[in-house]
C-alpha cells in the first residue's frame, strides 16, 4: 500500500504535469498555417509538439514545416506526423516553442537540462518568435538560483575547461549516463555548473564563450518575447516590451 508521503509525491507530479501540458497546448494555438515552426525539446515542449500534431490531423493547420531541436524531438515528430525541414532548406524559423529550466525577469534563461541547448539556441537565433512555456516553479529572481548551467564541452581536455570554468566562481560537475559521461547530439559531454545567483547573466556567457573547447552553455540572453507561465491559479500569458 503507498504511503500518503508517497502519494503526496504521485499527486504533485500528476499536476505539474498538467501544468506544463496546459502551458505547451497554448502556446501551439500560436502556430499558423503556412509558417516554419522550432519544435523544442524537453517535458514542456512535447505538449506543444502533440497538440501542434493534432491541430494537423484536424485539418485545424496546414502546411508547415518543422525543424527539431533535437534527436528525441525528431524522433517524436515523425511518430505524430509533422512534416520536417532544416535550417539549410529553411534558415528562417516563424516561431520556435520551447521550454526552460530558469525565467528571470528580464526573460533571460537558463536551459540545457535535457541536454539539447545547443541545438536549442542554433533554432532559437534562427527564430523571429521563441515562445517559452514552462510552470511557475522555472521563475527566479535571477539565474542560477535553482539550477546549474550547463556547459557543453568536446571531450578533449575537459578537465582544462572544468579548471577555467571554476577560475569563473563555478563548481562543475561532469553530467553522467549511468556509469559513463552523458554524451549529447553531438558527441560533447556537458559539465554542469553552480555558479550560484548570477548578477549578470550576460557578462557570464561572453566569458565562458571566450574558451576554446567551450561549445556552448545555457544562458539565453534576450532571445525569448513570450513567456506562457501555467500555475495553480492559471494561465498567464507574459510578452516582453
Amino acid at each position: 500500500m503507498n504511503s500518503p508521503a508517497l502519494c503526496r509525491i504521485i499527486l504533485t507530479i500528476m499536476n505539474i504535469q498538467a501544468l506544463k501540458q496546459q502551458a505547451g497546448e497554448y502556446a501551439a494555438a500560436f502556430v499558423q498555417s503556412g509558417m516554419i515552426i522550432g519544435l523544442g525539446s524537453g517535458s514542456t515542449a512535447i505538449f506543444a509538439t502533440r497538440r501542434i500534431a493534432q491541430r494537423l490531423r484536424d485539418r485545424d493547420l496546414r502546411d508547415i514545416l518543422a525543424v527539431p531541436t533535437s534527436l528525441a524531438t525528431e524522433a517524436a515528430a515523425i511518430e505524430l506526423g509533422i512534416p520536417l525541414t532544416t535550417l539549410a532548406d529553411q534558415p528562417g524559423i516563424d516561431i520556435t516553442i520551447d521550454g526552460a529550466d530558469e525565467v528571470d525577469p528580464n526573460f533571460n534563461l537558463i536551459k540545457g537540462g535535457g541536454g539539447a541547448h545547443l541545438r536549442e539556441k542554433i533554432v532559437a537565433q534562427a527564430s523571429e518568435r521563441l515562445v517559452i512555456v514552462v510552470d511557475d516553479s522555472k521563475l527566479v529572481d535571477q539565474l542560477g538560483r535553482t539550477w546549474a548551467l550547463p556547459v557543453e564541452v568536446i571531450p578533449f581536455g575537459w578537465q582544462s575547461q572544468a579548471a577555467y570554468l571554476e577560475s569563473l566562481g563555478a563548481t562543475p560537475v561532469l553530467r553522467l549516463q549511468g556509469d559513463q559521461p552523458y554524451q549529447t547530439d553531438q558527441g560533447n559531454i556537458i559539465l554542469d555548473c553552480d555558479f550560484g545567483p548570477i548578477p549578470d547573466p550576460a557578462a557570464l556567457a561572453r566569458k565562458i564563450r571566450s574558451r576554446a573547447g567551450i561549445v556552448e552553455h545555457g544562458l539565453f540572453i534576450g532571445m525569448a518575447k513570450d513567456v506562457v507561465v501555467a500555475s495553480k491559479s492559471g494561465l498567464r500569458h507574459l510578452r516582453k516590451p
